[in-house]
């Protein structure tokens, strides 16, 4: 017979639904508010001029291509730099180093991750910038490549933090039956215990990234915030500007219902269908290789 619930464990199990639900409420909201204030760009700026190369919006100019293109190469060069340092780092703190460093390197990880952006901004601009201009012979360090290396120093504890919980979720089993059979250390990590914690990294991967996508401070700072367009190879090396620094550059200086208004809160929109394109793609592999996962074990 089923036991009834006392009123306080209906209380709580209501409020833990509420919560969970809230989640989904709150980004609804959001994305409600974004279209309400971003699609009128529609009935005001032609389509030719809001996907055009040019951003000067003292002029009427609302290209929006340069800061597109900004933001992808700047998120895609920290990825390149925080993914395999944060999985390798990971992997040395689940599997290799003994437990006395475990325990001092996972506390100062994410003590890294606690750092505010503003402050990581500030040593770009004081030490990373001006070394990149001296070691490449550049104009200015200000530039995607000064910005990709800070956002994939700020990735990659978010990384790490998770990727290891990942793997140290594993159980031992998996490592002890793989010894048996003859395995060396790096053939259990790389073929039994890392595919096994194959959905906490990638989800590891995805809220690294997410979080370079976002990131505003540290950015606007040491990107050079120059609105051209980044499609060359050599643009790595050249000032950009990113979607995030724009909004945070140019939100407080304008009218409330202009057009410049409307724009930014379109960017804001490009900004929140991108991230939200991540997610579900990085959703879908987990979930995919949790199916696989499941007939394999079936």
């Amino acid at each position: 017979m089923k036991k009834s619930l006392t009123w306080r464990e209906y209380v709580i199990t209501r409020a833990i639904k509420v919560s969970g639900y809230s989640a989904i409420v709150f980004v609804g909201l959001i994305f409600f508010f974004l279209l309400r204030e971003g699609l009128p760009v529609f009935g005001e700026v032609p389509i030719s001029t809001l996907f055009n190369t040019r951003w000067y919006p003292i002029e009427e100019y609302y290209g929006i291509l340069p800061l597109i293109t900004g933001s992808l190469i700047v998120t895609i060069g920290a990825a390149l730099v925080a993914i395999p340092f944060g999985i390798g780092t990971a992997v040395y703190i689940a599997e290799v180093s003994p437990r006395w460093m475990r325990e001092v390197l996972k506390p100062l990880v994410e003590l890294l991750g606690g750092l505010p952006s503003v402050v990581l901004g500030f040593l770009g601009i004081l030490v990373l910038s001006p070394y990149l201009r001296v070691l490449l012979d550049l104009p200015t360090g200000l530039s995607a490549l000064a910005g990709a290396l800070l956002l994939g120093g700020i990735a990659i504890p978010t990384i790490v933090s998770i990727a290891e919980d990942a793997l140290d979720a594993v159980p031992r089993s998996y490592r002890e039956g793989a010894w048996a059979l003859g395995a060396t250390r790096w053939q259990t990590i790389w073929r039994v215990t890392f595919p096994a914690a194959k959905s906490g990294v990638l989800t590891a991967i995805m809220l690294g990234v997410g979080r370079a996508i976002g990131e505003t401070m540290t950015v606007m700072m040491v990107t050079g915030n120059a609105p051209v367009l980044a499609i060359l190879p050599g643009s790595i090396l050249s000032p950009v500007r990113t979607m995030t620094a724009t909004i945070a550059a140019e939100m407080g200086e304008v009218a409330s219902g202009s057009v410049h208004y409307h724009v930014l809160f379109f960017i804001g929109m490009v900004l929140f269908l991108i991230s939200l394109i991540v997610n579900i793609a990085a959703s879908s592999v987990v979930f995919r290789s949790k199916k696989r996962a499941e007939r394999i074990l079936s």
